[in-house]
């Protein structure tokens, strides 16, 4: 039986070879293909925009913006709408001006080229998730695929309209964000992250029940946000991302949080340098965190900066601003004692200077189930320097340029096209 199949095989290659030989190659051309079809439909309605498409992305990246709705793209789990065609148009330019630009600006082209995704695909809806409560923002399938969600709750733009900073931390939260943290995945499955970095908080990560988990338990055991708490490798690139796009004001939540149970002895030192990296004037006026008090069991939204003016905390004739993350509120120029025990809040200590203040109260301790900001200073330090050693990328200077180009946003968006529908 064997001998018979292999002269059989002997016997089709034979055939497959006398073929071959007797093909009249000037009969064949270099591809079966048309090659003369162009890159882009012009008989489209959205040809104009497909053409911005292919010379800012195809061409210069290899990188395919889908913006029209695949269902065999998406996650089936999910109810989904595609995405609105011009608030597709303004994302992918904010992609190309505050993402592929930054990166290219320190590293060349061929960085992107050689590691950047290989599509974009954008998603109207949300994907939540009724099973765990959670939302997905953002997705990233083999370093290949980013797939963005809620497209369509961008704030669309027109000629005249101007972005506030409070819509810049939107983008942010809802795009830039997540696209930095999957982009991250990328660079650390091309080039392994240090174990190290999981060692510092080892015992606390929970894969199964982190959505649960308050912000100020997630500062104070070494955590930037909630999903960081997931798993080592979120935590990494959660570190990464939150460095780049995070605002000011959430690093100073996080610290200020993050340092309330104590630090270890050298620390303080560190914090400042880490608030210098990050731009952080604690010598301006009415700052975030100058004129604080805090207080135990208020209520707060992790997902946003500001607290909402409606909120029945939030007192009209008081200015509050911040939100110290769950048991901690911060109140400025204001005094509210007389509320404190009609909301039953408990107040903790009021602070006039961060540096004056603050620093000097909390207290150095050699526990060392001691966590929070020592935690955080640690995986930073591992973070930075993998993502320094590796790519020859600085990490602040990354942020520095991105908060740089998101404060000249306006003047970027009067440059630009949207195409309506032919």
């Amino acid at each position: 039986m064997m001998r018979k199949t292999l002269y059989n095989i002997l016997g089709l290659a034979a055939v497959v070879a006398a073929f071959s030989s007797c093909r009249d190659d000037e009969n064949f051309t270099d591809s079966i293909f048309d090659t003369t079809v162009p890159a882009v439909d012009e008989t489209k309605a959205t040809y104009e925009f497909d053409q911005w498409l292919y010379d800012n992305f195809v061409v210069p990246y290899n990188v395919d913006v889908k913006y029209r709705f695949d269902l065999s793209a998406s996650d089936l789990n999910f109810q989904l709408t595609p995405a609105d065609y011009n608030r597709s148009q303004l994302l992918a330019h904010l992609i190309r001006y505050l993402f592929y630009d930054v990166y290219t600006k320190y590293e060349g082209e061929d960085f992107m080229k050689k590691y950047g995704p290989r599509i974009f695909h954008f998603i109207g809806s949300s994907g939540y998730s009724p099973t765990t409560g959670s939302e997905v923002l953002g997705t990233a399938s083999g370093g290949v695929k980013i797939t963005l969600y809620k497209i369509n709750e961008m704030k669309p733009y027109s000629e005249g309209v101007t972005y506030s900073g409070e819509d810049v931390n939107v983008l942010n939260e809802n795009y830039f964000h997540t696209m930095h943290h999957e982009f991250s995945h990328i660079l650390h499955q091309t080039k392994s992250y240090p174990v190290t970095f999981g060692q510092v908080t080892s015992g606390s990560y929970d894969p199964i029940n982190w959505q649960d988990r308050d912000s100020v338990w997630t500062h104070q055991h070494g955590y930037l946000t909630h999903y960081a708490s997931s798993a080592t490798y979120e935590d990494f690139v959660e570190t990464l991302s939150g460095i780049i796009t995070d605002t000011k004001h959430r690093w100073m939540n996080r610290i200020i949080n993050a340092t309330a149970m104590g630090v270890r002895q050298g620390d303080k030192e560190d914090i400042l340098e880490l608030i210098d990296s990050l731009d952080i004037n604690l010598d301006a006026p009415k700052s975030h965190w100058n004129n604080f008090t805090l207080y135990e069991e208020s209520e707060y939204n992790d997902q946003t900066d500001e607290y909402d003016p409606t909120d029945r905390y939030v007192l009209d004739e008081h200015r509050l601003i911040g939100d110290l993350v769950t048991h901690l509120y911060q109140v400025v120029n204001k005094d509210v004692t007389a509320y404190v025990d009609q909301y039953k809040y408990k107040e903790l200590r009021k602070f006039t200077s961060f540096k004056d203040d603050f620093l000097p109260w909390v207290k150095v301790s050699t526990d060392e189930d001691l966590t929070g900001i020592n935690a955080i200073l640690k995986k930073i330090d591992i973070a930075t320097k993998w993502y320094t050693e590796n790519w020859g990328l600085y990490i602040f200077t990354l942020r520095r340029e991105v908060v740089e180009r998101q404060d000249n946003i306006n003047e970027y968006l009067k440059g630009i096209t949207i195409y309506e529908l032919k």
